[in-house]
């Protein structure tokens, strides 16, 4: 069984504020220490569910040299490899040849998310709402859609109340979660000690590998329109001549093609 996790750091018990996971910060170490941990749950279940080959793809940004390089090498458990990638959804490799299931770890609510801890998406300075063919989705919704689209069903969801709710919303009941905090606002929280959230999800990622039926992988929908909302006109300037790509507003790009992949291709990259 060849596993994929997928991992952010915003999701992760103990995580609260920016400075856990800016790269540079004084904090951010503390917060590397936790993501790693975390990770290492999530390998350990994979493994007890027979995964023969685990693969994890840290998707955060944490800036300069550390961005989608958070997670600390000598600590990572060796039965898995990890990916460091460039740009964020460039690492396509593993999933074309055939992945059995996606585990989703530390993830964090979409922008605007009242109980959403460190809640965004994709950029917090810069955008403010996503939807794909009409639905309002986060970096969850991103992940999901990437796998989906080589037939890859994402069977769990990791982080704070809001992320887990809002992944069973987008890929339904059957989706695996496991809580390890509670958001009480944007930077503030109820959490678990890492020794028994690591424990959750550890016992999650195994419980989740049982019936990969359980999820279907998730698909947009094809033809796909994918609209973006910036939260000030300026961002949307770099898209002008880019092609499939249509400013619909003042602060509105929307980019359409035949499937999802080629839609966020056309704008993303």
């Amino acid at each position: 069984m060849k596993v994929f996790i997928v991992s952010d750091m915003e999701g992760v018990s103990g995580i609260v504020k920016w400075q856990q996971v800016t790269g540079g910060h004084a904090m951010y170490e503390e917060g590397r220490r936790l993501y790693t941990g975390e990770i290492n749950a999530a390998v350990r279940g994979a493994k007890a569910a027979g995964a023969t080959e685990i693969v994890v793809m840290d998707c955060h940004g944490a800036g300069e040299g550390w961005t989608f390089n958070s997670l600390i090498p000598e600590e990572l458990d060796p039965d898995c490899e990890y990916v460091v990638q460039n740009e964020w959804t460039e690492y396509i490799e593993y999933l074309e040849g055939g992945v059995d299931a996606a585990l989703f770890v530390g993830m964090h609510a979409m922008a605007g998310t009242r109980d959403g801890v460190l809640a965004h998406t994709v950029s917090g300075s810069s955008w403010w709402r996503l939807r794909f063919n009409g639905v309002e989705v986060g970096e969850t919704g991103i992940n999901a859609a990437l796998c989906g689209s080589w037939d890859c069903p994402v069977v769990l969801v990791t982080g704070d109340e809001a992320a887990c709710r809002e992944g069973r919303r987008l890929l339904g009941d059957g989706l695996t979660t496991a809580a390890v905090k509670k958001g009480l606002g944007r930077f503030s929280a109820r959490q678990l000690p890492a020794a028994k959230a690591r424990e959750l999800i550890e016992d999650a990622a195994r419980r989740s590998l049982a019936d990969l039926s359980a999820v279907r992988p998730y698909e947009p929908g094809s033809p796909c329109e994918v609209l973006v909302d910036f939260n000030t006109s300026d961002h949307i300037e770099k898209y002008r001549f880019r092609p499939g790509v249509e400013i619909t507003g003042s602060r509105q790009i929307a980019s359409r093609a035949g499937d999802w992949w080629t839609a966020w291709r056309q704008f993303f990259f």
